[in-house]
This record gives structure tokens, sequence and C-alpha cells, in this order.
């Protein structure tokens, strides 16, 4: 008992040192749209969507300009804001449960948690333990069952609402309106003491629905069920800011507003795609700057300079914000940084990566993928084949150049922190599917590309374009061929092979790891090999495909499979770490066992730096 005392005075000690003894705590309060887009509220210039709360919020406050959520999909956004802890750390990596895998997928996805994990503490329980009252309301998703829902882990007051109600007057198009109100009843019974308030809509996501009459209202526009939601959303963030200027607790309260992913810029649903986030690329479930770039409005008075803001910040940094700000226990891990002094005007954020990891097949259409953002330069690795898009964001925000080509000891070296601040969290990798359809995969991926949608005057002109693409992605394409009324198997296959698993002949080719390399080098020697074993799931013909780098190139290797082989060229890539998919031949294969061996048969200089070889059934 003497111990728990002691405890409790020590962190009440702590607390009040953290914002100076005679220094009222102050309240927060975290305001999360569902699926909103970057460019979706008028004061981020979206014409046709009014939302004047929010933008006399973002005058009153700070409005980033280049503001990024953790993961381009729910559930991983909303662990990293409340815990502090990279989704890539906490292994929910996609939203909750997931997107089944099937044989459309060339890679099977990393199994999920069913929720938030209990060693993660959660700003809720922080707070609550230095004296705040606390309260989820709208969306958690991150855990249905104690010990994982929002009640154990931290919120005294807890109300879902309902995400699909009745489009109405009380409701709004989402459950938003009563939503605000339960919020409104929180604050009324706490304004004399210091609370923490995180507000989760529903709202905007599907499916989309709002008030016939705002419909109505907004026809003729882009997509006028979505216009009319994002209008009742800044009605129900209005609610709040106005309780609080009536109770008195505007000046020592932090209000943030922001969204957990891009805007739905495909369709999925009645009355999609909901939104465009155009000059952006792509959107929601895609690491492209539509998918992850959100709108981010803190607002302290006398606290915060008023004004943008367009230092890259990530949304999770609002942990270790609240925690430094309150008091409350530090976030440890911590993978993010304190936006205070950034927000108060007395330093500037030091220059950082920001990494994004998800290993995930989404509804959207976006495939495994990881992304690094490292001043104006963005990377991103696609882990299906390994190939790698380089891109300068500040000069080219829709994504359209892709500039490795040209600059491969940047891809390099940027690829190079990836793969070690990978390795740092322990992020679990997707490996091959040696179920993998190919034509399941074309229809999904290669038929049309949901990275790139032309945008139209109206989101029906855009659906109509994407109706086939839908069917499939749903689940609806075919999943093996049928003869005379019978199934047959369906053509299926796929072997990949990683460098790190391949045993090494030879004295001095080698396996490179530590800490950002995954290869293998060192390859001088032309009686140097590596060798698989392996098992072909299916007779058939085989694409051969290796992922390769090399400066100057020029060797010529042989990969063989049991008894066949194919040779190739090795490509000069302009970096040995720079790493190039190339499809290099076709393999007539009989199912089972076997051997696989990469081989130079003519060295030019160094042979080549090697991170995987993949076999591919063909139809």
């Amino acid at each position: 008992m003497k111990r728990q005392l002691l405890s409790c005075c020590i962190l009440f000690c702590a607390t009040l040192s953290a914002f100076g003894a005679s220094e009222e705590r102050p309240n927060i309060v975290l305001i999360l749209a569902d699926d909103l887009g970057i460019n979706d509220l008028s004061v981020y210039g979206r014409a046709g969507q009014r939302t004047p709360n929010l933008d006399r919020l973002a005058s009153e406050g700070k409005r980033f300009t280049s503001a990024y959520a953790p993961q381009p999909v729910c559930s991983p956004t909303r662990a990293a804001l409340l815990s502090g802890q990279h989704p890539a750390r906490l292994q929910i990596t996609n939203f909750l449960p997931g997107r089944a895998d099937w044989p459309g997928h060339r890679l099977l996805q990393p199994a999920l948690p069913s929720g938030l994990p209990t060693d993660a503490p959660t700003l809720g329980e922080k707070l609550q333990k230095i004296g705040y009252a606390t309260a989820c309301i709208g969306k958690w998703h991150l855990g249905s069952k104690a010990p994982l829902d929002a009640a154990s882990r931290g919120f005294s007051t807890v109300f879902a609402g309902s995400p699909n109600t009745q489009p109405s007057a009380s409701e709004g198009g989402k459950g938003e309106f009563g939503q605000a109100n339960k919020a409104l009843e929180f604050l009324d019974e706490n304004a004399r003491r210091p609370f923490f308030l995180y507000l989760a809509f529903d709202c905007p996501h599907v499916p989309l629905a709002a008030q016939p009459e705002r419909v109505a209202a907004k026809a003729g526009g882009f997509n006028p069920v979505y216009a009319a939601m994002i209008e009742t959303l800044d009605a129900a963030v209005g609610r709040v800011l106005e309780k609080l200027d009536v109770l008195g607790l505007r000046e020592n309260t932090m209000v943030v507003f922001c969204s957990d992913n891009g805007g739905l810029h495909v369709l999925e649903g009645r009355n999609t795609p909901a939104t465009h986030n155009t000059p952006y690329r792509a959107g929601k479930g895609f690491l492209y700057e539509g998918g992850i770039r959100e709108p981010l409005i803190v607002r302290w008075p006398g606290k915060i300079t008023p004004g943008l803001e367009a230092t890259p910040v990530v949304l999770a940094d609002l942990a270790p914000t609240i925690v430094e700000m309150t008091g409350a226990e530090p976030c440890a891990p911590s993978d993010y940084a304190s936006l205070l002094p950034l927000l108060k005007g007395t330093a500037a954020l030091p220059e950082r990566p920001l990494y994004w990891h998800m290993p995930n097949y989404t509804n959207q259409g976006g495939r495994p993928s990881g992304a690094i953002r490292d001043g104006d330069w963005k990377l991103i690795e696609h882990y299906e084949d390994g190939r790698m898009e380089l891109f300068d964001v500040k000069a080219d925000p829709s994504e359209e150049s892709d500039v490795s080509a040209k600059e491969p000891a940047r891809v390099a070296a940027m690829r190079g922190k990836l793969e070690a601040w990978r390795r740092s969290v322990k992020a679990s990798m997707p490996r091959g599917n040696p179920a993998f359809q190919p034509a399941l995969w074309d229809a999904c991926y290669s038929a049309f590309d949901p990275s790139k949608v032309e945008l139209r005057a109206t989101a029906a002109e855009m659906a109509v374009s994407m109706e086939a693409w839908r069917k499939v992605m749903s689940g609806a394409g075919a999943r093996g061929e049928k003869d005379s009324g019978k199934t047959a198997p369906a053509v299926s296959g796929l072997v990949q092979l990683e460098a790190k698993d391949a045993q090494v002949h030879g004295s001095k080719l080698r396996y490179e790891e530590p800490p950002q390399k995954d290869t293998l080098g060192f390859w001088v020697q032309q009686e140097d090999w590596a060798e698989w074993d392996c098992v072909i799931p299916q007779a058939g013909k085989y694409a051969v495909e290796v992922l390769q780098g090399c400066v100057k190139g020029g060797s010529v290797v042989e990969v063989g499979v049991g008894g066949a082989s194919v040779r190739f060229t090795v490509e000069d890539t302009g970096h040995y770490q720079r790493f190039v998919p190339r499809r290099i031949g076709i393999l007539e294969l009989p199912e089972g066992k076997t051997s696989v061996s990469v081989k130079p048969v003519e060295k030019k200089g160094a042979v080549m730096d090697l991170r995987r070889v993949s076999l591919i059934r063909l139809p």
C-alpha cells in the first residue's frame, strides 16, 4: 500500500512539473473523421463542400499541409494514434480483421491480431491514471471484447452509436449528430475537471447516406450524397466547438481534427466513389499521397500561433504530444515525435524519415508495399515483385514521374533505410502464395490500375468504368476453369525464393543482412553459386523472374530448375542495391521436389546482387 501511495505521489509531482503547479491541466478533444480525404474540406480547397465550422477552427489554429496517416486504412491509424507505436510494431497493418487471402493474391499476408495489444497503453489509460475523465465516442475498431474493447483500455465513457443510422435531423447521415450529442453530455458532466474526449465519427465511411433534402441541395456536384455528409460532419463538429465556448473551456482545451486515411476514390458500394483526392494520386488503401495525406487542424488558444504549417508530420505524433503537454507517462517505445515545440513555435521539428509498412491487400485495390519519405523524396517498394518507385513529392505531388532509374544511388540509400527500419520494429513480411492464380491477379491489378483512376465530372460517371473490376475485387470472379460440368484444377502456382534462404557455394559470395541489406552479394568469382531446395506445386509452364541489382552488368547467368535452365545477361541498374524485377524466360516444370540453382557462366566485373528468384505458373 505504501509503495502504491509513493508511486501516486511521484506521478502527481511529475505531472505538476510538466505544466507548472499553478497552471491548469489542459483538456484534449481529439476528433477523428472516417475516410475523409485531404481536400474534402473547403478550407483545404474543395469547392462545393461547405465546412464553415472547420474552416473557422483552421483560422483559429494551426493547419497542416503535409500531415500523414500512419497507414492508408483505419485500424492501424487508430492504433498508432492512441498508442504512439507504429502499426508495423503493433502488427496491426490492415483494417481488422483484414481482407482474406485468396488465389488472386501473389502473396500471403501476415496474420493480424484481434485488437490493440494490451502491452501498448492507450492515451485513455495514460490520462486516466493522472485524473483525467476519458471518453471514447464513436468508432473504436481495435477489439470488440474485453480486454481489448475501449472500456477496458482507459475510457470511462464509451458510446459507439450506430454507423448506419437512418438519415434524419436527429442523426445526420451516419449517426454523427447522435455521437456529437453524447459528446456534449460528456462535456457538461466533466467541465470542472480535466478531460480527454476521443470523438471518432463513423462519417463519411461507406455505406454513404445523407438527409434527402441536403442531397438535393448538392445536386450537380461531384457526389451529392458525400457532399451532404461532409456538411453534417461539419455541423456535428460545430456543436462540440460551441459547447466548449458555452462552458468557458475554449482557452484551456486543445482541439484536434483529422482523418484516419485518404478519401475513397474507387467504386465500393452505392453512391461511390465517395470523393477524389486531386491532385494527389489514388486514395484509401494505397501508399500514394492520396491514401495517406490527411487534413490536420490543431487549435489551442494562447498556446498555438494560428497559421499554415508545411512540416511533414504523422498523425500519431499526437500521442507523444498529448502525453508531454499533460505530464502523462511517456509512450514507450515511442515511434513518433512530440509536436509541442512546433505547435508553440519554440523550435522546429528535427528532420526525420517517415515510414510505412503495409504487407496487405486492401479492398480498394492496394497491394503489399512499404514506403519512406525522406525530405522531399518518397520511395515506394512493392513487395510482390520488389520493384521500387521514387518521387519528388514537392515537385511532383501527383506522383506521375517515377525517377528511380535516374536516381539509383538515392533509391539504394532510401531502400536501405526502409529495410533497416523494418527490422528495428520487427515488421512481419508477406510470403509467396503457392496457390497463386495469375489470371485472377491480372483481372484485379493489370487490366485496371486502381491507383490511376481517371477523374471525371461526377462520381457516377467514374463508377461505370470500375464495375467489371469491382466485381472481380469483391471475389465474384472465376476461380477455376470448368469442363463438362466438372471443375478442373485451377492454373496456379508460385515459388518465391529469398536470398536469406539460399545455400551458398563458394568462397566470396555471401548473404548480406545487417542492418540495411537482404541480398546475395560479394559475387565476384565465377565459380561461386547459390542454390535453393523447393517444391513445384503444379506441373506446367513457369515464368522465371529474378530481382537483381548491378553496376555496369554484362555477366551471363544461368538459372537451373531440375534438368531445365534459362540464361540471362545481368542488367545495369545503376547501383548494386537498386533492385529491378526481370522476367528472364519460361520453363516447363514437373510437379514435386526440386532444386533451383543460379550460376554465372560468363563473368564481367562483379556478377550482381540478387534478392529473389520467383517461379510463376502461367495459364
